[in-house]
């Protein structure tokens, strides 16, 4: 089996599949493999789920490096109170308050632990809120027509606004309907924004790349 010390557990596939695209347009090579990447991605099909895998993943023998990226929802304050209640008795230097810059903090056994909550540390909103961030004309008609459409009569839940704003921009684009990743990698979404480069420098100093 090959070691893994540097780990990364995400809520889902759509985190797993855009985070490397992200890091690669930033200069950084993530390798052309699973077993060469510089980073493992684990996704845990839902944040109840992640949060309860995290005590698991620290006890790893090999791990040197754990984070964590989670959406911030509808309330990213919450998101932090319920992580800091899990882990502050247990994670050394864990602050009342999450970091703009994100967390990152080493543990007693030398562990680096870290934790993103998407999109920006301080706002509500998931990977799709980040994304939009990336998109290239935030003025442009169409993307001002795709954050019309719950007003037009669209019916998608507000839990949902960001990620159908985000796929009815991408239906068209030059190809229409590019999966999340694609559009990073196709930079139909641009990834230079000072947002995601933030994200790249939580990521490169937790992993000490």
């Amino acid at each position: 089996m090959v070691s893994k010390p540097r780990r990364l557990i995400v809520e889902g596939a759509d985190d797993k599949r855009v985070i490397p695209q992200i890091i690669e347009a930033h200069g950084i090579a993530w390798g052309e493999t699973r077993a060469e990447a510089i980073v493992h991605i684990e996704d845990y099909d839902g944040v109840e789920n992640l949060m309860k895998a995290i005590g698991a993943e620290l006890k790893r023998s090999e791990l040197q490096a754990l984070g964590i990226a989670i959406d911030a929802d509808e309330d990213w304050a919450g998101c932090w109170r319920s992580l800091q209640q899990a882990w502050a008795r247990s994670i050394p230097n864990f602050p009342e308050t999450l970091p703009e810059e994100g967390l990152i903090t080493k543990m007693d056994n030398d562990i680096q632990f870290g934790v993103w909550i998407m999109p920006d540390n301080r706002s509500r909103g998931m990977l799709e809120t980040f994304l939009s961030y990336l998109v290239p004309e935030p003025t442009d008609a169409i993307w001002e027509y795709a954050q019309a459409a719950q007003r037009l009569g669209a019916s998608f839940r507000d839990v949902h606004r960001d990620k159908a704003q985000m796929h009815t921009w991408l239906a068209w684009q030059d190809p229409p309907g590019q999966q999340l990743h694609l559009a990073v990698k196709q930079q139909i979404l641009r990834p230079g924004h000072p947002k995601a480069q933030a994200f790249v420098d939580w990521f490169r100093k937790l992993y000490s790349l």
